[in-house]
């Protein structure tokens, strides 16, 4: 049993000085350009384009905290209602609840049902369709970054790849666009439940690719996402209590430039 006890002790410490590592710092490393450094140029208006309520909570709170701190505009375009359950309207309202956690107007947060883009993981969401609702919401609010998943949408869900691929048909069809795009890079199973342990590979990571435009983000506040989700009442069991726990999105986002 001794080996078993220094195991934990050992692991308790690591988590304690992981963390403590995250919460010193916005960013795992410096870095040149800086990314959306407010002394760097204009307040931005970025777009973060999700495919349910709790997906902002869930897996961009390290980048909306970092956009917030940097005193940027922040929008979010939720494409569904997550109806696949029947509890779409109340999720509408859980995702408003949670952005005033997140501090993100309520007015730039809007939430789509549209009939061809339903919640469900046999739902296949048309690409162009997404293409034309996000160029709306560009233009409306004069938009110049979009944030959303990368092509495996961290959880494989083919709605998060949907989403993803939609806003590559986009930039396809704008060469000579005003906006750029940026995807939540998606970590293996092993990296994805390390919780603020994988800080330091985020950061080798970093280090490695540094002439490469890939930003990590580190979420020193991570009380608050775990108060945000905790808006998403009708979500709000057991294993995404965990999941927010020891997930490592809770605590680091890895950006990088579509």
């Amino acid at each position: 049993m001794a080996w078993f006890s220094a195991a934990i002790a050992v692991s308790i410490s690591l988590w304690v000085i992981s963390l403590s590592r995250i919460l010193s710092s916005s960013s795992c490393v410096p870095s040149n350009p800086p990314f959306f450094r407010a002394g760097s140029g204009k307040k931005r208006n970025v777009l973060l384009v999700i495919a349910h309520p709790d997906d902002e909570s869930m897996f961009f709170t390290p980048t909306i905290f970092f956009l917030n701190s940097e005193g940027h505009n922040i929008h979010i375009l939720c494409i569904s209602t997550g109806n696949a359950e029947g509890v779409g309207n109340n999720r509408k309202e859980e995702i408003y609840r949670a952005s005033a956690i997140l501090k993100i107007p309520l007015q730039q947060v809007k939430v789509l049902d549209h009939p061809r883009l339903q919640d469900g993981f046999r739902n296949t969401w048309d690409h162009d369709l997404l293409a034309r609702l996000i160029e709306d919401e560009i233009k409306v609010w004069d938009i110049d970054s979009l944030i959303t998943f990368d092509d495996f949408g961290v959880s494989g869900h083919p709605n998060h790849c949907d989403v993803h691929h939609g806003i590559r048909m986009l930039l396809s069809a704008n060469k000579q666009r005003k906006f750029e795009a940026w995807e939540l890079v998606s970590q293996s199973i092993f990296r994805k439940y390390t919780g603020p342990l994988d800080v330091w590979l985020s950061i080798v990571s970093s280090l490695y690719y540094r002439q490469k435009q890939i930003y990590c983000l580190l979420n020193n506040r991570p009380s608050k996402s775990y108060l945000a989700m905790a808006e998403h009442q009708s979500q709000w069991v057991w294993f995404r209590k965990l999941f927010v726990l020891f997930s490592s999105y809770t605590y680091i986002n890895t950006l990088q430039k579509i």
